[in-house]
């Protein structure tokens, strides 16, 4: 008979070949307003890559993030300026606009989600494991409490329990997820008719009959939409003498999620707890002036002299 070392009767982890194991680890990210905003910047700057002809041929479009100053701009990207400090286009600006905690837009995880007060935090169970040593510990202790050492009976000690009492479990938990609307404003500008249509073919119809985009930054996803108003605000009418551009403004609402309070949070992002399996009420013979019924050996060394029969005890 092939030995058998699982003493808790737990099923073993299924096994593959990516994870002989049976265990995945998986990598957890906070999701902040920051890690939407790069998602976007991502998409359009890797995922998309803008591209328009010109006069030096087929070139890449640059992506600005608007936030950062003008004079930060000019002295580390010096070449999206000319010699007097104007942009030079086609470029795209991205602009984050507003940001909504709308509570009737809600997720998978909606309702009362609270986080706990201690200073381990966390609200939201995303996932639970069995402890295989504590549990086989627990396991042991109660055999060899059934079958002591001087016990000649020749049973098992270790043999697997079907009741599955005292199994201890790690929960992991993370701050309840918040659900909010983020509105980016992006912003084409090109010098001519046939840049400005290269680059707004690409909105209308990569994402097919619909509007729908998926957004990912680091193990998160966020689904967005493209709203279909493009706000052309154009100077090619006027006959003055400033500069002709053509722009066109573009909304695209992004259903993105918060976990925990970022940099504020004084409570680790990801809690681990486990679950207690016995409770014990020990009696405090000191006070009620009982003596030992057993001694250092373990064997017993006689009656408790304050028991109901008041026979004493022995030596």
């Amino acid at each position: 008979m092939q030995r058998d070392d699982n003493y808790t009767d737990l099923p073993p982890e299924p096994a593959s070949l990516k994870y002989p194991q049976g265990i995945k680890e998986v990598d957890f990210a906070p999701s902040t307003l920051e890690t939407i905003d790069y998602s976007i910047y991502d998409y359009m700057n890797d995922n998309i890559n803008f591209h328009v002809t010109t006069n030096k041929g087929f070139e890449k479009v640059p992506i600005i993030w608007v936030a950062s100053e003008r004079s930060y701009q000019i002295k580390n990207k010096k070449e999206l300026r000319d010699d007097e400090g104007a942009i030079i286009m086609p470029v795209i600006t991205i602009e984050r606009s507003s940001v909504v905690k709308d509570l009737t837009t809600r997720g998978a995880y909606y309702g009362d989600q609270f986080i706990n007060q201690d200073e381990k935090g966390g609200g939201l169970v995303i996932g639970r494991r069995i402890q295989q040593k504590k549990t086989s510990e627990f396991n042991n202790a109660d055999q060899n409490r059934r079958y002591p050492a001087t016990n000649s009976s020749t049973a098992p000690k270790f043999i697997r329990r079907k009741d599955k009492r005292k199994v201890v479990y790690e929960t992991i938990s993370i701050p309840p997820i918040v659900y909010v609307d983020v509105m980016y404003r992006l912003v084409l500008r090109t010098e001519y008719q046939q840049q400005m249509n290269e680059l707004m073919q690409v909105f209308a119809t990569r994402p097919g009959t619909i509007n729908q985009l998926n957004f990912m930054r680091d193990n998160h996803r966020y689904e967005a939409f493209v709203q279909g108003n493009f706000a052309q605000n154009n100077n090619i009418s006027s006959m003055d003498g400033e500069e002709r551009k053509f722009e066109t403004q573009i909304d695209i609402k992004v259903l993105g999620y918060l976990v925990g309070e970022g940099a504020n949070d004084d409570r680790p992002m990801i809690t681990v707890r486990e679950n207690a399996v016995e409770v014990k009420i020990p009696r405090e013979r000191t006070v009620f002036g009982d003596i030992p019924e057993y001694s250092g050996d373990g064997q017993a060394r006689g009656k408790n002299p304050y028991s109901s029969d008041r026979t004493g005890y022995i030596e």
